[in-house]
């Protein structure tokens, strides 16, 4: 994994005047302990140079950090929002919304590459050597080792906002996908809810995955054979055994924490780590907390998401659980004989990748797709200020980083020519059409679908898809939520917009991120790969 890195001012002027300093202190240090002091011959003391060589760089840094603030807050060329507005009028023709967007964009949006370059590559090496020391363990569950033993396939899949450059404020939670290796003996047979009539919509977009036998096998000496697999990790369906997301989980937790264990010494020098069970209803978390010992310029405390996947073909996973806001937790019954404890999700990061790569290299130098993006998940997140907990979990749910993305793409795929207008002069512009449609989507004037689900799929043009995918029924990423909590939402969001400009007078600043972090519930709902 390549990570580029930029020269932080923020740390290197500090660095430089501490340096300066401590050399100062040791020269004094050594010229009072050397005992004869030599004066020069006008009686000056010959340190003095180096304390004003100090103080100048002390002073150079103030003024570049004065200039840098001016700049953000009356830059010229800061883009004008267009004054012919049809959804909110009155706001664009104030010219100092533009500057007020792009400061807050700067202040408390925009990453440092630096430390988001850093925390990837920790990520890397920390997760990499906890799967390599899974696959090396080999199964401690049901089925301790030999040809039927689930086992980790032995590599990860960063998936998420960090890996496709819109994650926004801090680098300090990340999602992996780690695939496991199914036995030799056993294939599987996908199956999407999508159309499943009976079926309340917020399991459309769940998946059942039925064993069968491999090419070849013969019928009843495979069923034989499978049988300590499939009472390990199989629950009954409708006569057929069908793999258990719950019972995966929980094997992949107890496996997990087994080999943390094992490479825990070898981490003590870089890094403490500890693993949080989510239960049933979120995969488990690995905390990486910076050693005391660690003097890094990023020490970050950071919270890494691991997902069990099991592979179907062409970069397209089953991830357990599924994500919200399908329903989860205790064993139920569904109709048509379904069980929730078989209920699968999907992901599909690598092919919305291609897709965002594929319209980017489309788009002429200088697009601000992904800014536009990352502005509106700001918006999200004002927009959650002053609720209590639970109307703040349920509109991360509704507005999850997921469906902002989603909405995104669905502008960009409905336009004729959607690289044009996408410059950094129209960033305001482009904000309000996404919040519009967004607004839209809520209000059931349009439907928002899965980008990659059913026939229709956007990302299926630039990359092959399993056929379960391409055949699979299109989901309304919505239609789980109630029509009161999609008019509220809907209503909150609109109330946010118009009050746009007081709350980034508000809230904006260098100082206040540090303060008031995000609420956590906008980074703990929605799918796999979808923190802020």
């Amino acid at each position: 994994m390549s990570v580029h890195y930029t020269l932080n001012l923020r740390v290197f002027w500090p660095l430089v005047t501490g340096l300066c300093t401590a050399l100062v202190c040791l020269y004094h240090v050594l010229r009072g302990s050397g005992g004869d002091r030599a004066e020069s011959p006008d009686g000056a003391d010959g340190g003095f140079p180096l304390l004003k060589v100090v103080v100048l760089l002390l002073l150079g840094y103030i003024l570049l950090r004065c200039r840098h603030a001016v700049r953000q807050r009356f830059l010229p060329g800061s883009p004008r929002l267009g004054r012919h507005s049809t959804f909110s009028p009155r706001h664009f023709r104030e010219p100092s919304l533009g500057i007020l967007l792009e400061s807050y964009y700067e202040h408390e949006v925009r990453l440092s590459p630096h430390v988001l370059g850093h925390s990837k590559a920790h990520v890397s090496r920390i997760v990499g050597e906890l799967v390599r020391a899974g696959r090396a363990r080999g199964s401690p569950g049901p089925i301790p080792g030999g040809a039927l033993a689930l086992a980790f396939r032995g590599d990860f899949i960063q998936v998420g906002s960090a890996y496709e450059q819109h994650k926004i404020r801090r680098p300090d939670g990340f999602d992996v996908l780690v695939p496991l290796r199914l036995p030799p003996l056993v294939a599987l047979e996908p199956r999407s809810l999508g159309a499943e009539p009976a079926l309340a919509p917020a399991f459309h977009g769940c998946f059942v995955c039925a064993l069968k036998a491999p090419p070849g096998a013969s019928g009843g000496h495979w069923l034989r054979d499978c049988k300590p697999f499939a009472d390990g990790f199989c629950v009954d369906v409708l006569g057929r055994r069908h793999l258990s997301a719950t019972m995966v989980l929980r094997w992949f937790q107890s496996h997990l924490q087994r080999s943390l264990a094992t490479v825990r010494y070898s981490l003590e020098g870089r890094c403490r780590v500890s693993l949080t069970h989510g239960g049933l209803e979120q995969p488990p978390t690995l905390h990486i907390l910076p050693c005391r010992t660690d003097y890094g310029c990023c020490r970050l405390s950071m919270a890494v998401r691991l997902i069990p996947a099991v592979h179907l073909g062409d970069g397209v996973f089953l991830v357990a659980p599924p994500p919200p806001p399908s329903p989860v937790g205790p064993l139920s019954v569904l109709p048509g004989g379904l069980r929730t404890d078989a209920l699968w999700g999907v992901n599909t990061a690598r092919q919305e990748q291609k897709l965002l790569s594929w319209l980017q290299e489309r788009a002429p130098p200088g697009a601000c797709y992904l800014k536009c993006l990352q502005l509106l998940k700001a918006l999200r997140d004002l927009g959650a200020r002053g609720l209590d907990p639970t109307a703040a979990t349920q509109w991360g749910r509704i507005l999850s980083s997921y469906m902002l993305k989603t909405v995104l793409l669905a502008v960009l795929l409905r336009e004729e020519a959607p690289a044009q207008g996408w410059d950094e002069a129209h960033v305001g512009e482009r904000l309000e059409e996404l919040v519009q449609f967004l607004r839209d989507c809520l209000l059931r004037r349009h439907t928002l679908f899965h980008c990659v689900l059913g026939p229709g799929g956007a990302a299926a043009e630039v990359g092959p898809l399993p056929k379960v995918l391409r055949e699979a029924a299109p989901v309304d990423l919505l239609a789980a939520f109630d029509k009161h909590a999609r008019e509220l939402a809907a209503a909150r969001l609109l109330s946010t917009w118009r009050r746009l400009p007081q709350l980034l007078r508000v809230y904006g600043g260098p100082r206040y991120l540090a303060r008031c972090p995000p609420p956590r519930s906008q980074r703990t709902q929605g799918f796999p790969g979808d923190e802020p």
